[in-house]
């Protein structure tokens, strides 16, 4: 197993401890007007992994302006169904990365500007894993704000530790 596998799943099961805490009677909660609602977020966190993998299969993606709006999911399950597919699908592009498809240049255009270029496995790391810890952080502050208990994510929280 490459490196970058070995993370993903070990990032996945700790978002999906942090999916698992999402109130279903919150979906629609949001802490701010201008923020996704809790659902939109934790739905999100859900799938970056497999729909980044499946955007950086091809040397370039071309979308709309709108392209990158979150549904509202109906139920806790949608979203944890959601973080299923997108870690093997994220997975199985992962295993198949080789060095050479790594280094090329992947390009993304929104509207038809171009806004990314960039090796492949740079967006990898970036928006697959970094993008997807960024916002499992943000889920984890609405959980909190919810009073809802935060798991342990690289360490303690103030509501569980795994050195106890």
């Amino acid at each position: 197993m490459n490196d970058l596998v070995h993370e993903l799943n070990q990032e996945a099961a700790t978002t999906r401890r942090v999916l698992e805490r999402v109130p279903e009677d919150q979906l629609t909660w949001k802490p701010h007007a201008k923020s996704m609602s809790l659902g939109q977020l934790a739905l999100h966190t859900a799938q970056t992994p497999g729909m980044v993998a499946g955007m950086l299969a091809g040397d370039s993606l071309a979308v709309l302006p709108d392209a990158f709006k979150v549904a509202q999911p109906a139920s806790r399950q949608e979203i944890l169904d959601a973080h299923t597919g997108s870690v093997a699908g994220a997975a199985t592009f992962l295993e198949g990365l080789t060095p050479e498809k790594s280094a090329a240049i992947w390009h993304l255009s929104v509207g038809g500007k171009e806004v990314m270029a960039a090796p492949r496995g740079g967006v990898v790391r970036a928006i697959l894993l970094n993008h997807w810890y960024h916002h499992r952080g943000q889920l984890s502050v609405y959980l909190r704000l919810l009073n809802v208990p935060v798991p342990s994510i690289y360490g303690p929280s103030a509501d569980e530790n795994p050195f106890m």
